[in-house]
């Protein structure tokens, strides 16, 4: 099985201030052909810009200052801007979360579907028309003429994020990236958005990485969760073993909360204290000040990654090291 995507002790930093502080620390992950892995942590965890530093589609105050990011084996991180653009779009199509910046409100939908399909594909006028109608077709649109002929500001959310999706897929790419593609959407409309994205990477065979707070997201989409928290990978596994059996405390946490509200738990499980800040200098795990498990060592040493048990999966926690 071929490796699509490999990313090898990725490292980001953000200026402020006049100092860098790491972002994203040491994480590494990898998709084999036709495989969907999904990564979930709560909001400001790092999972957005660990997306769009495969692209390199970084703020300008955010630097990847170490690690390698390989597409298909070649080295993105080596890439001049202009041998980036062959590979956005054909290689890689990306979902973003929010489809009303992600459409440019001055343009029709037609010249933006077309736009990556005139640079990777090379096709006819009439034949990128037909193209774009079938793609809508693809993600559910039931009138494609009259939506190619609208602006953005003229369709609801939901339509806007379908043809967000079309335009990813257009130029049949080996890896989608969806960045919570769901958000700001009511939950019809999200299971269905779910559901297109599904069928679509089944059908053209692509590997999938999802990203997502949400464990329903995640679990209906993906066959491989990454957890990730305060910038770092803390646990990754089979779907299975991370909804049945996540070990590392916070995982545990996240799943049997998201339990809760599914099962409508009139007490929801509560993790006291708070996601630490980039600027916090933390010498140990960065999860240690709120969890119930920690000890002198968790505070004061980073922890190892391990690999579990059943060798399938990875944990990073003090609690799997036998003395």
């Amino acid at each position: 099985m071929s490796k699509i995507l490999d990313i090898k002790n990725l490292t980001v930093k953000v200026n402020s201030e006049k100092k860098e502080l790491k972002i994203i620390d040491d994480i590494s992950l990898s998709l084999n052909s036709g495989e969907t892995v999904g990564i979930i942590g709560e909001s400001g965890c790092g999972k957005s810009i660990t997306a769009l530093s495969i692209l390199r589609l970084l703020e300008p105050n955010l630097k990847i200052t170490d690690g390698i990011i390989e597409i298909e084996n070649i080295n993105v991180r080596k890439l001049s801007t202009k041998e980036l653009r062959k590979i956005c779009g054909k290689k890689v199509g990306m979902v973003f979360q929010e489809p009303m910046t992600a459409l440019n409100p001055v343009f029709s939908i037609e010249q933006q579907m077309m736009a990556p399909m005139k640079t990777h594909l090379k096709m006819p006028k009439h034949e990128l028309h037909n193209r774009c109608i079938k793609l809508l077709q693809q993600v559910g649109i039931k009138e494609p003429e009259v939506v190619l002929k609208s602006y953005p500001h003229q369709l609801s959310g939901g339509m806007r994020q379908r043809i967000v999706i079309a335009m990813a897929i257009s130029c049949s790419p080996s890896l989608l990236i969806a960045d919570e593609p769901t958000t700001a959407l009511d939950v019809t409309i999200q299971l269905q958005i779910l559901r297109i994205i599904k069928n679509l990477v089944q059908q053209n065979k692509m590997s999938l990485l999802i990203i997502s707070h949400d464990i329903g997201v995640i679990s209906t989409l993906a066959e491989e969760i990454i957890v990730m928290y305060a910038g770092e990978i803390i646990e990754q596994d089979s779907k299975e073993n991370i909804l049945k059996n996540a070990q590392h405390p916070y995982s545990e946490k996240l799943i049997t909360t998201a339990l809760e509200l599914q099962n409508g738990s009139k007490q929801l499980t509560i993790v006291e204290g708070s996601v630490p800040r980039p600027y916090e200098n933390i010498v140990g795990c960065k999860f240690a000040p709120r969890c119930e498990f920690c000890t002198e060592k968790c505070l004061n040493e980073k922890p190892p990654v391990i690999q579990k048990s059943n060798g399938i999966g990875k944990v990073k926690c003090w609690k799997y090291v036998k003395d």
